[in-house]
């Protein structure tokens, strides 16, 4: 998270066990707020899977005694979506239920399973027959500034008024820090930059961090070709194929046709939660068991 340090002050938290580091909570502090890091797109307590119901409980609940003991009012925790996580994980949402936690926000992810069959929509199909018409060609490319400077930064600009979370400089920083689990895939006609995903690459997942084409994207079947290249050839090992979500507003509303192109490909939605935790509610756990 160093590469960002300078917008966040950082409050992570360590829970111990004795002397054994038991769970980690990356974290900054806004306020009287605990912020499950705002700098992340997923978040929550980090813990080993050989951990108990019991014990998460009780962690937890260390947690927001700390909270409380530093006059912190409230815990804001993103959490993690199941597909990220080789185990079943989801204690953090049972507590959340437990602690009358506030229910802040709701992303949908469309997500692909890709040890299952799946199936292409027309719209789709016609999309990579055109790529093919069209004689594109597909590039693994350890250079972002072109697909950053001449497509990414100019389309978020002009449909969103908005920018990258991550600059350019950043996302090369982390390229150069994780050059396995960070990818650029390039689409060229005629020579020339049409289209492109940065992918991130976890161990169950790859994930579009990134998606854009230039106007000529439609007519080509640029991205079309380029997602059905990277699903059949790329990650056809992975267990899933995560293309981000297409939420606006906080959650609130959903971009129609955005979602209607990843659902083109098969993709179906899962959900991240953000919670907002009183830490006094910490009483609330000491009599979970019975």
């Amino acid at each position: 998270m160093d590469y960002h340090q300078d917008r966040f002050k950082d409050h992570s938290l360590m829970v111990f066990k004795g002397d054994i580091l038991i769970a980690l909570l990356p974290a900054n502090i806004l306020g009287d707020v605990l912020y499950s890091h705002q700098g992340l797109t997923y978040g929550g307590l980090i813990y080993h899977h050989k951990l108990k119901f019991h014990q998460v409980i009780d962690i937890f609940a260390s947690v927001l005694q700390y909270c409380e003991a530093k006059r912190i009012k409230f815990l804001e925790l993103k959490m993690l979506p199941s597909i990220y996580s080789e185990y079943p994980n989801e204690e953090l949402s049972y507590l959340m239920f437990l602690l009358d936690a506030q229910l802040l926000r709701r992303d949908s992810l469309s997500v692909l399973n890709l040890q299952i069959p799946y199936k292409y929509s027309k719209d789709r199909r016609d999309g990579i027959k055109r790529g093919f018409k069209n004689e594109l060609q597909i590039v693994e490319d350890d250079v972002f500034d072109d697909f950053w400077n001449t497509i990414l930064i100019p389309n978020l600009k002009g449909k969103h008024q908005a920018k990258p979370v991550h600059t350019l400089n950043e996302i090369k920083s982390l390229k150069n820090k994780f050059p396995a689990q960070i990818k650029q895939f390039n689409v060229y006609h005629n020579n020339k930059l049409v289209a492109g995903t940065t992918i991130f690459i976890s161990k169950l997942v790859a994930h579009s961090q990134y998606i854009s084409g230039n106007p000529d994207k439609n007519s080509l079947g640029s991205l079309d070709f380029l997602h059905d290249y990277l699903l059949k050839n790329v990650f056809q090992n992975k267990s899933y194929f995560d293309f981000g979500i297409s939420n606006e507003s906080q959650g609130r509303h959903v971009n129609q046709g955005l979602q209607y192109w990843k659902e083109g490909f098969g993709a179906r939605t899962i959900t991240q939660d953000f919670y907002r935790v009183d830490v006094t509610n910490h009483s609330k756990l000491k009599q979970v068991l019975i």
